[in-house]
């Protein structure tokens, strides 16, 4: 299994992820902008950033160190969804559809961790 991140599906999905993040919480209310917004926001993009960023460390126990830690940004960004969600931030579309997202990126994510765990 390659390192190289630019390989990885799961770099695309939560890319996408952090991207559909940011569109969506352009619209929230402007007193939230050092709040949740930003939390949510750094929160998403945390995700493919530590899996970039594990996958240039010298060992493969620090790569999968920074895979964890990526699992756990995207635990916190479903929870800041559904906190969103549950302040009317977004719609109920638009939370689905950010859940999903998150789901399958966890999924992803999880199966490349298995593997390399595998390969130790």
């Amino acid at each position: 299994m390659s390192r190289d991140y630019r390989k990885l599906r799961v770099i695309e999905a939560t890319n996408q992820l952090a991207k559909d993040i940011y569109k969506y919480t352009k619209h929230f209310p402007k007193e939230e902008m050092f709040g949740i917004t930003s939390q949510l926001r750094r929160a998403a993009l945390s995700v493919p950033t530590n899996i970039v960023e594990g996958s240039h460390r010298e060992s493969l126990a620090e790569y999968l160190r920074f895979l964890d830690i990526a699992l756990g940004s995207l635990a916190e960004t479903g929870f800041l969804i559904d906190f969103a969600e549950g302040l009317g931030y977004f719609t109920p579309d638009q939370a689905d559809f950010l859940k999903k997202q998150e789901s399958e990126c966890i999924r992803q994510l999880k199966s490349l961790i298995t593997s390399f765990k595998q390969k130790q």
